[in-house]
């Protein structure tokens, strides 16, 4: 297993938007394509990404598929228009509750 760890802030003055869309289009989206959502970071106080996203699949063979796929990339690209500073990176699952 393999997560993927995504970091972002909302652009400012999207906020509302930005939470409609994860709830209707992004987090679904991961999960029709296969990413498992495990857990979702908000910074409210401080420094650093204000969400951080990781989301699991079964293989990093798949999770590669994934990334490479149509239908990720209109994600990601629909993602953008709320974000900026994004990142995103592959890691080995590890059991441990947080990663970056």
């Amino acid at each position: 297993m393999v997560r993927l760890l995504l970091k972002w802030d909302i652009k400012a003055g999207r906020e509302q938007p930005y939470f409609e869309f994860v709830m209707r289009e992004f987090a679904p989206g991961l999960m029709q394509l296969g990413i498992e959502p495990a857990e979702v970071w908000y910074t409210t106080y401080g420094k650093g990404p204000q969400m951080l996203t990781i989301g699991e699949a079964a293989s990093l063979e798949k999770l590669q598929s994934i990334l490479q796929s149509k239908n990720w990339q209109k994600l990601h690209a629909d993602l953008l228009l709320y974000v900026t500073n994004y990142s995103q990176r592959i890691v080995a699952h590890n059991n441990r509750t947080f990663q970056i």
